[in-house]
């Protein structure tokens, strides 16, 4: 069955032990792997777990999930399925001292033929040198270690002690797997005193995480109503969860990222999603303001010159009105950038002019385009020879300006999208002119 959620759990007490009173979240943990709601890609017998299981033997591994995913009922279940002692720990709690215990203690159990292992919870919270710390038994087989983690490993574990430990991603719970464990609590709470459309409403506003909806299913049982509740009458009765947004964390660069992504892909709707999610979250929208400038320049560019214009303007107009009101001119920034024609040539072009200019070093421009403001200077033939552009047909004299060691390069590409196209039609124009006035 599920979960999922046991993480606030006393670790020792066995699995089906939970005490008549326990939290509804306690009494329905999950006996067995196969219990476990929401993670079949990882326990079933074609997953990660399910394999290592079947083999009889863990690798240590860090199990990264949002709150209430069952990272701790996986832990506590691979112990048990393979037959391995097992020792939590947690690195909010714990320090140098309790980390040296714990490995003494699994030294000893070794030594009497006993595999530990070792689950770390909030793992990311140990510092780097605590994380160096755990290598030299891991490498010796002393513990397998599962480490859990809300946080992006990748910023926040150390590389070598990644190198040693396979990462494994645990789900948020769909509406599905919610249902079902709401089914669970139901059959051994008795119905929820809510309509359909209230329990689908609870199971929203779950967010993922298993261990809130239980919490908020058993305030409803605790409450012993009288009547079903509605969506508004629940609402009313139960506090609105918060947004999950830490905007440091790992949930604040993927929301950047799935939002930046949709501007880019011309997905209004989803742009203004995720913008949505953001700023009721709480982001600052000047934080707002400024991705937004940044998709203008990197992402639109000069196929449509105006969506600076606008990003700038919607950060004049929210300075101007400020929040709520102000915040119409964001939704309307961003939507002119999702609609508008794309284009990272301005974004290639900066890259590489940048990287050429480090690779060439101090190349001496043409003498014909020097300035000359010395007689020494012009003796030496600095600006001789300089054609004036506006002195020549259409303005354009097709001079080389590069210098002669580098030649004639291109950074600057414009696709024949938006005001781009005219910008094309320019270049092409003047390739010909200095083709022809070069070779003339």
């Amino acid at each position: 069955m599920a979960d999922l959620f046991a993480d606030d759990a006393p670790p020792d007490r066995p699995l089906d032990d939970a005490a008549p009173d326990a939290p509804l979240a306690d009494r329905l943990r999950p006996r067995a792997l196969s219990d476990v709601i929401g993670q079949e890609h990882l326990t079933g017998l074609e997953g990660a777990i399910g394999r290592m299981v079947a083999a009889g033997r863990l690798s240590s591994m860090i199990l990264w999930g949002p709150p209430g995913t069952g990272k701790t009922s996986v832990a506590r279940l691979l112990a048990d399925a393979v037959g391995m002692r097992y020792q939590p720990i947690s690195a909010v709690f714990s320090g140098v001292a309790d980390l040296r215990k714990v490995f003494a203690d699994a030294d000893r159990a070794a030594q009497a033929g006993q595999r530990t292992l070792l689950f770390v919870d909030e793992i990311h919270r140990f510092n780097r040198a605590q994380q160096d710390g755990f290598l030299p038994f891991v490498e010796r087989g002393t513990v397998t270690l599962v480490g859990a983690t809300t946080e992006n490993p990748s910023f926040e574990l150390n590389a070598a002690l990644l190198s040693r430990a396979q990462v494994l991603i645990l789900h948020r719970l769909d509406a599905e797997a919610l249902g079902s464990l709401l089914a669970r609590a139901e059959a051994l709470e008795g119905q929820l005193p809510l309509t359909a459309e209230a329990r689908e409403a609870l199971i929203a506003s779950a967010d993922g995480d298993g261990r809130f909806l239980l919490n908020q299913a058993e305030t409803l049982y605790a409450a012993q109503l009288a009547r079903p509740l509605d969506p508004a009458a629940l609402g009313a009765f139960l506090q609105r969860r918060v947004a999950v947004y830490d905007k440091d964390r790992e949930g604040h660069y993927g929301l950047i990222s799935a939002w930046h992504k949709a501007l880019r892909g011309s997905d209004p709707d989803a742009a203004l999603y995720y913008m949505a999610r953001m700023l009721v979250a709480g982001e600052q929208p000047h934080f707002v303001l400024r991705r937004l400038v940044r998709a203008a320049v990197e992402d639109i560019g000069l196929a449509d010159p105006q969506a600076l214009v606008q990003c700038l303007a919607a950060k004049d107009a929210y300075d101007f009105l400020g929040s709520p009101e102000g915040e119409l001119a964001i939704v309307q920034a961003c939507l002119y950038c999702a609609t508008a024609p794309k284009s990272n040539a301005a974004y290639t072009a900066h890259k590489a002019a940048w990287r050429t200019a480090r690779e060439t070093g101090s190349l001496q421009p043409p003498l014909h385009i020097l300035g000359a403001p010395t007689k020494l200077m012009r003796e030496a033939g600095y600006g001789a020879g300089y054609a004036y552009d506006h002195d020549a047909e259409d303005a354009f004299s097709g001079a080389d300006y590069w210098p002669a060691e580098l030649g004639r390069q291109q950074f600057y590409d414009p696709p024949d999208r938006g005001f781009e196209r005219e910008v094309r039609k320019r270049l092409d124009y003047w390739a010909r002119l200095r083709d022809e006035r070069q070779g003339a």
